[in-house]
């Protein structure tokens, strides 16, 4: 799913900031690694939403996940800061492939990174579309080649 080689800033194109909650932390006394999951979800998500025009609880359009991956380097803790890039990485006719950077806010490399493949669907049918133009046009904003 996603590449093997560690991608630096210059990966991604668009950036939010996430911070880590008292509930993040395991027993181990870092972020629990399907907490990661979570977060990379939320990036998405708000791009979408925020500059894709997606309305999670009314669009006729949405997105599935069919496919994920999150790879692991070093940990985050509470209470920290997350700067999270953002980047299309396959943009198809019903499906986008999205990666995820998650940096310590000094770091050029992430961390953590992943991501994971959306399938776009009628929200009834759950029968698979072409992408809507506007989603797409905010696709092709971010979309980088690795």
């Amino acid at each position: 799913m996603i590449d093997t080689s560690i991608p630096d800033r210059d990966n991604y194109v668009w950036w939010t900031t996430i911070d880590t909650r008292w509930s993040d932390n395991d027993m181990y006394g870092h972020v629990n690694n399907a907490i990661y999951y979570n977060y990379i979800d939320s990036v998405v998500n708000k791009y979408l939403i925020n500059e894709g025009g997606l309305k999670p609880t009314e669009s006729e359009q949405i997105g599935v996940v069919v496919e994920s991956a999150c790879r692991y380097v070093d940990s985050f803790r509470y209470p920290e800061s997350i700067e999270c890039g953002l980047r299309v990485v396959m943009l198809g006719n019903s499906s986008v492939k999205y990666e995820v950077g998650l940096f310590q806010p000094s770091d050029n490399a992430p961390r953590v990174w992943g991501g994971f493949v959306h399938v776009f669907v009628d929200r009834v049918s759950r029968r698979p579309q072409r992408i809507i133009e506007t989603m797409r046009l905010a696709m092709m904003k971010i979309k980088k080649d690795t």
